[in-house]
């Protein structure tokens, strides 16, 4: 059988490019998501792992759309070969039946992988510039009245963290890292 997967990475996007293409190339069945590619469980591809067979054939769109880890694609593909499972991708013109689309496979696999470690390290240079400058990422820290009471609560241990976050509104990651903050000053 020939399987289809297609994601992209935002609700927002638009899958109708990539189903287009699989469809065009004969896929019987095309299981899609709307999920960042840096996830592993992606409900749509495990359900599409569960029902491959020796035999049968994946196509994709782009590497990109399978996995951007060169880690995840080469475990994908290691589970693909023990399933006796082919794959093929489009716009790379891919196709592991063949040894040289295994090579081609994993040069693109590292690539991918290439980019994705390009993109958080320019991330981390631009967090460390905004740093320098005297911006602070992430969303502004709020000490309000429930935040002081849940402090209070829990300096007391007269209540449980479960109690206290029920009580106050504050929850339990906001909780700690405020706590967290008071050891540290």
């Amino acid at each position: 059988m020939i399987f289809g997967y297609a994601r992209v990475s935002t609700i927002d996007q638009n899958l109708d490019r990539q189903l287009d293409k699989l469809k065009e190339y004969g896929v019987e069945k095309i299981f899609n998501e709307k999920v960042t590619g840096t996830r592993k469980d992606r409900p749509e591809l495990s359900k599409m792992m569960e029902q491959l067979r020796r035999g049968d054939t994946v196509v994709i769109e782009s590497l990109s759309r399978l996995g951007r880890s060169t880690k995840h694609l080469i475990e994908l593909m290691e589970n693909f070969n023990e399933l006796g499972v082919n794959l093929i991708s489009l716009k790379e013109n891919i196709d592991t039946t063949t040894p040289t689309g295994k090579l081609v496979f994993n040069i693109f696999a590292s690539i991918s992988q290439f980019e994705r470690d390009l993109i958080s390290e320019r991330t981390k240079e631009g967090l460390s510039s905004a740093k320098a400058r005297g911006r602070k990422g992430g969303r502004p820290k709020k000490e309000n009245a429930s935040i002081k009471k849940a402090i209070k609560l829990y300096n007391s241990k007269e209540y449980s963290i479960k109690e206290i976050t029920e009580m106050t509104g504050v929850s339990k990651p906001t909780l700690y890292r405020y706590l967290k903050e008071q050891v540290n000053n």
